[in-house]
């Protein structure tokens, strides 16, 4: 009876083991992360080609090679160039949502959009970058270059350029926990992501010029804004030479 007992424990084991085998195989997935899911340009999340963190190009040679270019070749930009310079300027670079530009108590006051016209890949839109999952976020769709150049004082470069950054502050983050003082530092903020977005377009072979002349209110009103306030317009594009 002992034998007996023994070989049916062990028959049972083996059956439940092959069912659990089954089970694995057939009918237990693991669905994929909300941003590990391709989305078609222009609607909902855009997902961004990964960040190189290596490249050919020395820091030496950007900051030698780094000048405001207001005037680009006529062809789109790559959507890899856009992600590269989009993770430049806000991108995550570090544990605990570390970010390529330094930031007053690591409050992250600044919000990043993508004004696209040309760009490979993407829909003419209006997109909020967002370092965490390194995504486009569908704010407008079409091609709102036009209207920023009025909103810029009809500065040549926005309109011609396939895309341009908007870095825009939020200044209750900062100020919340430093008072006015603040303020300055997400000015000071501000220009780092500029430097780096200058130096890593150098890098790529693109041109940009950081611009601060424009109508606040008209940039908030194309860009669909709340309590963003826009600190620079940087259009990039390709080198005309």
């Amino acid at each position: 009876m002992k034998r007996t007992a023994v070989y049916s424990l062990v028959f049972i084991a083996v059956a439940l083991g092959a069912l659990i085998c089954l089970a694995l195989v057939f009918g237990i997935r693991q669905e994929p992360a909300q941003h590990d899911i391709p989305v078609s340009p222009g609607v909902g999340r855009v997902l961004l080609p990964p960040p190189r963190s290596e490249g050919m190009y020395s820091v030496e040679q950007a900051l030698a090679s780094r000048r405001s270019v207001r005037a680009f070749a006529s062809r789109p930009l790559r959507l890899t160039d856009a992600s590269q310079i989009l993770w430049a300027c806000q991108g995550i670079s570090g544990p605990g949502g570390l970010r390529t530009a330094p930031s007053a108590g690591a409050l992250y006051p600044l919000e990043v959009f993508l004004v696209s016209g040309e760009v490979e890949g993407l829909a003419p839109g209006i997109y909020r970058y967002l370092p965490a999952d390194h995504t486009l976020e569908t704010i407008r769709s079409g091609d709102f270059r036009n209207d920023l150049f009025g909103s810029a004082l009809n500065q040549t470069a926005v309109r011609d350029a396939p895309a341009t950054l908007v870095i825009a502050g939020v200044y209750d983050r900062t100020t919340g926990k430093y008072g006015e003082r603040g303020i300055r530092y997400v000015h000071m903020e501000a220009g780092h992501a500029a430097e780096n977005v200058y130096l890593q377009a150098g890098a790529l072979g693109v041109g940009t010029v950081s611009i601060g002349a424009f109508h606040d209110g008209e940039v908030q009103r194309i860009l669909l804004l709340d309590n963003e306030d826009p600190l620079y317009l940087m259009p990039v594009g390709y080198l005309p030479w």
